[in-house]
């Protein structure tokens, strides 16, 4: 049997906020969902970026409750260069996005950068750093 990662869910408290910064980091959302329940993207690979209001999770799990203390997941999107990582890092926090771990050259040979999505998720762009 093969395992194949088909769907990551984000639940959120503002679904227009989240999607906005999703949109700026490059997910194809269709627009005009910003008011909905829940909206799904799909990313190049063919994996499904998800995204539920905490209503619409508690309509199933009425006991619910979002995590506290840090962040819940944490996602990693390769930007393919490391000009771009800077690139997409600067345009989001022009955006007024939260940066959390500036740009950097990573030990493990990657360019690397943290921000927040609107609800406290750490994402990370990343591309592999030139062969010295």
């Amino acid at each position: 049997m093969t395992l194949t990662l088909g769907f990551i869910g984000i639940v959120t408290r503002d679904m227009r906020a989240s999607l906005a910064f999703y949109r700026a980091l490059g997910v194809p959302i269709e627009e005009g969902q910003d008011s909905s329940p829940h909206v799904e993207a799909k990313l190049d690979d063919g994996v499904l970026l998800a995204w539920d209001t905490v209503e619409t999770i508690r309509s199933f799990d009425p006991t619910y409750v979002p995590g506290t203390g840090g962040h819940r997941i944490a996602l990693a999107f390769d930007k393919g260069s490391p000009e771009a990582v800077d690139a997409a890092f600067a345009a989001l926090v022009q955006a007024g996005h939260t940066s959390h771990v500036e740009s950097w050259d990573a030990h493990w040979g990657q360019r690397y950068a943290t921000l927040l999505d609107p609800d406290g998720n750490s994402v990370d762009l990343y591309a592999a750093l030139p062969a010295n």
